[in-house]
């Protein structure tokens, strides 16, 4: 199995913090060793850093270690292959372009017997995981040709994450950019830090920071994670089929498919 690492802010916020005891788990602490990958929104450019060896051994994370990206949304992943080669093709978060906007897509769990439909978007490398991102987009560029609000566009999200889960294990993150949409089919876990900021220590590295220091009173930061990332900090688990729209750090809306 692979683990997911997504956040949503209100202000540009760097994820330096989290994505260090993320890496730990690609081949470190964890058994994650077959590539890893993380997207930073900016606008609606899209920065992303991806190499298909181990996080805890790769220059390139460690570049992103000690380069402080601010973002209001990110999506990051670090994988166990099951489908699909190692190589690059196939490291995850996977983007596509729609309505003018980068999507961009990370996925847990695998698919059994997943052959979708051919649509306008195809998938470039050979895991089952991009072919359920192109089905998914597929779905929802037939059902909306024009932009919509991610709110109408939430049963089409929600109908196809549903169907996949029926075929085997399905956590994902998927964001435009605007908004972020996670959807758990057996283990994801989120923490929403906002005043009074405190400190944290992660589990996977000696590392503690105190965020009192490091943000204003108005910062809302929430960050998702396959598994809680640090020791001393209440975390929420999802339910098994819920899903959750976030948006600057908040819960839009959210519910159980």
């Amino acid at each position: 199995m692979c683990e997911l690492l997504g956040m949503s802010a209100n202000v540009p916020t760097d994820i330096v913090f989290s994505f260090t005891g993320l890496m730990q788990r690609g081949g470190g602490t964890g058994p994650h060793r077959d590539g890893w990958g993380i997207g930073f929104y900016e606008g609606r450019g899209l920065r992303l850093f991806q190499d298909p060896s181990a996080s805890v051994e790769s220059e390139v994370a460690r570049l992103v270690q000690r380069y402080p990206i601010k973002s209001e949304t990110v999506i990051g992943h670090i994988r166990q292959a099951n489908v699909g080669k190692v190589c690059l093709s196939n490291t995850h978060p996977f983007v596509r372009e729609l309505w003018g906007r980068n999507w961009c897509f990370a996925h847990n769990g695998q698919l059994a017997g997943f052959e979708p439909p051919k649509g306008f978007y195809s998938p470039v490398g050979d895991t089952d995981s991009e072919a359920a991102f192109c089905d998914l987009l597929n779905r929802v560029r037939g059902a909306f040709p024009e932009p919509v609000m991610a709110e109408i566009l939430l049963p089409v999200l929600i109908q196809a994450c549903f169907e996949y889960r029926q075929k085997g294990v399905f956590n994902c993150l998927l964001s435009d950019g605007d908004w972020l949409f996670s959807f758990c089919s057996t283990k994801l876990a989120h923490i929403t830090r906002r005043a009074p900021f405190g400190p944290a220590s992660l589990k996977d590295a000696d590392l503690t920071v105190d965020f009192q220091a490091e943000t204003t009173p108005n910062d809302v930061v929430t960050v998702i994670a396959t598994e809680p990332l640090t020791d001393n900090e209440t975390w929420n688990i999802y339910q098994p089929g819920e899903w959750i729209l976030w948006r600057r750090g908040e819960i839009v809306t959210q519910g159980r498919a």
